[in-house]
């Protein structure tokens, strides 16, 4: 079973959206489990004060070291220490198939200007991104990594190939899709789909995600041609 150990200001923000649908049916069989750890619960003055002044001046405020690694230390976790942070390293479909397949992680959601640097180089800690924006915390960013990781999970979508013609599993966007009924607002469904042949469908797919990717993320169009050529 998949656990995640969370380590946040606000542990009442989870299991939030993951608690519906698909991942929250997987959380009540058991599939996967969290635990959302106050990282306020681990200080030591009357205050619970969690942050102080950034050295050598400006604005905001940053998570203190020793609060921090005393939370990071008493939380008993298996699989990476993951900060939810900008700066990290963009998140991809590569790496969320590379969690889902482990037993869990920890993630730890940063406030204000961000954690003291020090905490990140001694417990070595894994910095992730989920886009080029800031948001007001890592709890929005982190419930993005865990759905993404929890659909993932054994047993959790009803079928593999549910999820194996997706965008990003193979370096392409993914194909458009058409249902009932056939003709909607003027617009027709693409004959192709409606022939029966398998064969040519299939081909129909390949031909569009390749065309939606070529236009639309040259950045992976170009990684998905460079082992071709």
């Amino acid at each position: 079973m998949f656990n995640a150990q969370i380590l946040t200001l606000f542990p009442d923000m989870f299991p939030g959206t993951l608690g519906q649908s698909l991942a929250g049916k997987a959380l009540n069989d058991g599939k996967w489990s969290y635990a959302a750890q106050d990282i306020r619960s681990f200080t030591t003055d009357r205050h619970r004060t969690v942050d102080d002044h950034p050295a050598g001046g400006g604005a905001g405020m940053v998570l203190k070291p020793d609060i921090l690694a005393r939370a990071i230390d008493a939380t008993p976790h298996k699989g990476p220490r993951l900060l939810m942070s900008p700066r990290g390293m963009p998140l991809t479909q590569n790496f969320v198939r590379e969690l889902a397949s482990g037993e869990g992680c920890m993630i730890i959601c940063g406030r204000f200007e961000g954690i003291d640097e020090r905490v990140i180089e001694n417990r070595q800690l894994q910095e992730i991104s989920i886009g080029d924006y800031i948001l007001s915390g890592g709890e929005p960013a982190a419930l993005v990594l865990l759905d993404a990781v929890i659909r993932l999970l054994p047993g959790v979508m009803g079928h593999d190939q549910s999820h194996a013609e997706e965008s990003f599993e193979d370096g392409l966007l993914e194909h458009p899709h058409y249902t009932k009924p056939r003709i909607w607002e003027g617009k027709d469904t693409p004959d192709i789909l409606q022939s029966g042949d398998h064969a040519k469908i299939a081909a129909w797919k390949c031909e569009k995600r390749e065309e939606l990717t070529k236009k639309r993320r040259l950045d992976l169009w170009d990684k998905y041609i460079k082992p071709k050529g």
